[in-house]
């Protein structure tokens, strides 16, 4: 769990401002690169978690993508050209896209061999994310301090290259994880739960609010170095919300869970998302933007975590990796990429002599998380 977010950590939140920046590239330009992630989503998970339901061990396909993945954010880092880097981070996002569920679908696995039961101690496991996160971003701040690379700002895609071959040795020592090898076809039997009329609303409001997730990655890099703060200063500065993840998803998940259900914890979790933007479009002052990164924190663990374990209390036995699949596949997969081709010409339409005007951009995710929150509230029952 915790090299499985190091490595998109390191490059998610500061690689919007060197394309931005020292490659030139316009905001729609920048949403493609970021859109290659979800539209392998869209398609790797259910892939791999078919895969994993009936054929192959967990643990192999890890190994294998992540191996695959180290090579070509490699050769992404080398990339000066839109054309060229967009094809090396969609078929590294192929390869990356296949493990996000499946590493999820390990941790219930084996929780439920050993009989512990997942709200309790799936917290203890997930925590690993957002620290990897937090950590990795404050030590490529340290990097830049040390050795002034945040000009071309590559060094996270190389750092992120290196965590991935270590994560690919890593599998080797991950607890065998067999199929289940069940006679149905276990991404169909997923996607048979969206008959559900309860489970279909989770899916469609997840899939929208995780899109306006999107003005958060693409635009805070920039948005905080146009307020005065210093590139070398941001990844620390985006890491409070890991940091604060981290917290969350130890002290407070388990407890919401347990006490509020997952109706009211997913709408907490919506509603911090929704406070962060109200914060954006105040665009002041400089503090309470830093400090509003934790409620992106808080949003994630009470809102994207709450959702998959969600999921996994209504998956039957056979269709974990499906089902943690179909959820990656809707939020990660169409959710992030129609939400990172929607705030790429969000930020465009409001580009003026190539500066962003970050209040008329935030107020366009702040409005349509609000309509979700109330959608939430209204139709949700769980």
């Amino acid at each position: 769990m915790f090299l499985e977010y190091a490595i998109w950590g390191a490059w998610a939140p500061v690689l919007a401002a060197r394309l931005l920046g020292p490659l030139k590239f316009s905001g729609k330009q920048t949403g493609w690169i970021y859109a290659t992630l979800p539209l392998a989503c869209i398609i790797s998970p259910l892939v791999a978690g078919q895969l994993a339901d009936k054929w192959v061990n967990t643990e192999r396909i890890l190994f294998v993508s992540h191996l695959l993945g180290a090579g070509l954010l490699f050769t992404a880092a080398r990339q000066r050209r839109f054309g060229s880097l967009f094809v090396a981070m969609l078929f590294y996002s192929f390869c990356y896209a296949a493990t996000l569920p499946l590493v999820n679908a390990l941790m219930f696995a084996q929780l439920a061999e050993n009989q512990l039961d997942i709200s309790v101690n799936s917290p203890g496991i997930f925590i690993w994310a957002p620290i990897a996160w937090a950590l990795v971003g404050y030590f490529l701040t340290g990097w830049r301090w040390t050795f002034k690379t945040e000009g071309e700002g590559r060094d996270c895609l190389f750092m992120a290259a290196g965590l991935s071959a270590i994560m690919a040795v890593g599998c080797f020592f991950l607890p065998e994880t067999v199929p289940a090898k069940s006679g149905e076809i276990p991404i169909l039997g997923a996607m048979g739960m969206l008959a559900d009329s309860n489970f279909l609303i989770f899916i469609v409001l997840s899939m929208i609010v995780a899109g306006m997730m999107q003005f958060y990655f693409l635009g805070t890099a920039r948005f905080m170095q146009d307020m005065g703060i210093a590139a070398k200063n941001v990844p620390a500065s985006m890491a409070i919300a890991q940091a604060v993840q981290a917290v969350a998803t130890f002290f407070a998940l388990g407890l919401l869970l347990r006490s509020l259900g997952f109706k009211w914890t997913l709408t907490v979790g919506a509603g911090c998302w929704l406070v962060m933007y109200i914060v954006y479009v105040a665009t002041k002052p400089r503090w309470l933007v830093i400090m509003s990164q934790s409620l992106h924190g808080l949003a994630y663990v009470f809102f994207i975590i709450a959702g998959q374990i969600f999921a996994e209390s209504i998956a039957a036995e056979e269709i974990r990796s499906s089902m943690q699949a179909l959820v990656f596949a809707a939020t990660v997969g169409i959710g992030l990429f129609l939400g990172t081709q929607f705030a790429g010409v969000v930020m465009d339409v409001f580009k003026k002599d190539d500066q962003f005007r970050w209040r008329p951009i935030y107020t366009v995710p702040c409005a349509i998380t609000l309509v979700c929150l109330i959608g939430l509230v209204l139709f949700f029952k769980s």
